[in-house]
């Protein structure tokens, strides 16, 4: 295809997509700001999750993030098109960031750039991107393209359980009591993106073996009917022994033609902490 007349598929660095994939799929990534202290990183750019916890090891205090501004994303816009004839960026859901606010009015100046919100993060946020790029390999107009995957976003399971809920905790997402009942219980919720706003929607008792043993048989009950495509198993620097676990799990609860494991990025891991794993998958 003449790369003028092409649909190029970009998304914020929420997405938390690999470099193999991002590569894969030719994906452009627009990334979000990492705050430590004085000092302002590009997330997936010159700063990787490990640094974010060793910055709340040394300092009890969360990272900030910032959006892109309005006119960054026009700069990453009018770059991308160089090389395309329309453009569709995916952005991390409009109640979670300014982002989509900012790349909509970008957009305004270009006849030729559609913006999704993805009422998502993560690899939900991805989910929706890859499916674009599945429909733009396949000759669909971007218009199509947003129309169909606008229609797909409340079929999209973003959830994930976390190990602890410290980073919850500093983040004003969890209160003192729960955080000690947690510790005590050894309880981890549930946490799921409900209308593109996260929130608690069960609990779990246990060890995280037990717990992702648990949560992928619920989700196996909850969505009988999926789009078999792929399905993410996205970690925050989770111990390898348990991200085999949740494979198995998956492997035997569902039947995807392909299952892709990714890293959180340093947004996403600066919210939710370490040893956080989620199973990511659109829904029938």
């Amino acid at each position: 295809m003449d790369n003028k007349k092409k649909t190029a598929i970009t998304a914020d660095s929420t997405c938390d997509l690999s470099e193999q994939l991002i590569n894969r799929y030719g994906i452009g990534i627009m990334p979000l700001k990492v705050i430590l202290g004085a000092q302002t990183f590009c997330d997936g750019v010159d700063i990787v999750p490990q640094d974010i916890f060793d910055y709340v090891d040394k300092t009890g205090e969360l990272p900030k993030t910032a959006a892109p501004t309005i006119e960054e994303y026009k700069r990453f816009f009018e770059e991308k098109l160089q090389s395309c004839g329309s453009l569709i960026h995916f952005d991390i859901s409009s109640k979670a960031s300014s982002s989509y606010s900012n790349a909509k009015i970008a957009a305004q100046s270009f006849k030729n750039v559609y913006v999704v919100d993805t009422l998502a993060l993560s690899t939900g946020q991805a989910l929706l991107a890859l499916k674009a790029c599945d429909l733009a390999e396949s000759g669909a107009k971007p218009a199509e393209i947003v129309e169909k995957v606008n229609a797909l976003r409340g079929k999209v399971n973003t959830s994930f359980v976390p190990d602890a809920l410290d980073y919850l905790h500093k983040g004003g997402r969890c209160s003192l009591a729960a955080l000690m009942g947690a510790k005590v219980l050894k309880l981890h919720p549930l946490i799921a993106m409900r209308e593109g706003s996260l929130s608690a929607v069960k609990k779990y008792m246990g060890n995280m073996q037990r717990c992702v043993k648990n949560y992928v048989a619920d989700l196996a009950k909850q969505y009988p009917v999926y789009d078999d495509t792929r399905c993410f198993i996205t970690h925050s620097l989770c111990p390898a022994e348990l991200v085999e676990e949740v494979k198995q799990l998956v492997a035997r609860n569902f039947c995807f033609k392909e299952v892709l494991e990714t890293t959180a990025g340093c947004v996403v891991t600066g919210h939710c902490g370490r040893n956080t794993i989620g199973v990511l998958f659109i829904s029938g």
